[in-house]
Order: C-alpha cells, then structure tokens, then sequence
C-alpha cells in the first residue's frame, strides 16, 4: 500500500525546485544530482535541509531484482533505459554495490519510461520483459544499457541473436505489445507516487533522486545496516 501522500508533495520535495540535496546523517534522504525529467535542472549543491528522514513503503511487485529476497536492504529503482543518468548509474554503482553487499543487498528494477521525451523508452522496456520470458532478463537489461544498437526493433533483435534466445518467440512477444500494460502500470505506479525524474531510488523506502555516486548509496547502505537512520 503507497504512502497516500505523494513525496513530491511532502515538505523536503520541496527541494525539487531548489538546488538542494541532503547530507546523510542529519537530513532528509532526498538527494538530486545527475537525472533526466520532463523538466530541465541545474546541478544541485550542498545544503541543510528542514526535514527528517520520511520512508515510502514501495512495493516490489513482481519486478525483477538481483540478490536475496530477505537481504536486509532493498534498492528499488524507477530507470529509463533511454535515460543517459541511468545508464552512468548502471555503468558505474550497480556491480560495485553488489559485489560490495554480497547477499546484503537487493535491487529491483522497475519501469519508469519518460515517454514524452525518450520515445524509445517503453518498447525497449517492453522487448526486456520480452527477453525476462526467455529466463535472460538481465542479460538483456544490460545489453540495452551498453547502447551497442539502436533502440529498435532491429536492435533488440540483434540482442536476442546475440544473447541466445528464440528469436521468432521474442519477435512475436514485441509485436504482440504482450508486456505493454506491464510496464505501464509501473510507469503510472509511480506517477501517482510522486516520481518525477530518472533514475529515482528508493532505499528501504528512503527517496533518492539522481545518479548519485557510489560513495553516497554507501553512504546510505553503511547508515541503515548500523540502525542508525530513524
């Protein structure tokens, strides 16, 4: 069940019209840095903010994750696989907090498409659950974040080829739209959340907003496992 009222709303999201993030440890767990949105932002810079740390409970639904179901941190992702943040998130935190939190961590990603700007955001969405069908979702999740093709028919073709799968099934799943709703219920899940930009993380239900460096998901992770966020 969503909190009922959106996190844009609650008084830190404030902070989404304002150059701000907070500092771990005496703010707010709301962080901007680098993210793609429907609105174009200047890069934030440091400041105390006037909140407390407020969590989402943000379910998992049947999203795919990498690491233990039980594992005592969930990092629950909203990404765009047209977004260029959420692609330099991919490519430079992602492994090294798993390799880092062996069976600590849990990441799920969920779909959160901008279609208004990257149109070619929820068929790529689409044709990675077609791919998921074949057991090789996250082969393929990857493949679309080294952006070696096109985000097209064509490209996700070639992946398919590549990655081994039966590619007349995987044709038909794209044509058929068969996971269109799938990914769209995650969009407008997070719509109605309050999510407004990509990627947007939510760590235990901690709100992070950007492609924020390794050192501050640490920053995060070292904090919840010792007990000492409220």
């Amino acid at each position: 069940m969503q909190n009922s009222t959106p996190f844009f709303q609650c008084p830190f999201i404030y902070s989404l019209l304002l150059p701000v993030i907070f500092v771990l440890g005496i703010g707010s767990g709301y962080l901007i840095w680098g993210r793609t949105s429907v609105a174009d932002a200047a890069p934030a810079t440091l400041a105390t903010p006037t909140a407390q740390v407020r969590r989402y409970d943000v379910p998992v639904d049947d999203d795919p994750s990498l690491g233990p179901d039980n594992a005592p941190i969930t990092i629950i992702e909203f990404s765009d696989y047209q977004c260029s943040y959420c692609k330099k998130w991919h490519d430079e935190v992602l492994d090294r907090l798993l390799a880092n939190y062996p069976g600590q961590v849990r990441f799920v990603y969920r779909d959160f498409p901008l279609i208004s700007i990257h149109p070619g955001a929820a068929p790529a969405a689409e044709a990675a659950d077609c791919a998921g069908a074949q057991g090789a979702y996250w082969p393929f999740h990857r493949a679309l974040f080294s952006m070696k093709y096109d985000l097209t028919t064509a490209g996700y073709q070639q992946y398919a080829v590549e990655l081994g799968l039966d590619t007349q099934a995987f044709a038909k799943c794209l044509t058929d739209r068969r996971y269109e709703s799938e990914v769209m219920a995650d969009y407008n899940y997070a719509v109605n959340l309050g999510v407004r930009s990509t990627p947007t993380f939510f760590i235990n239900g901690i709100p992070i907003v950007g492609a924020q460096p390794y050192e501050v998901f640490k920053q995060v992770i070292d904090k919840e496992l010792a007990g000492e966020i409220p």
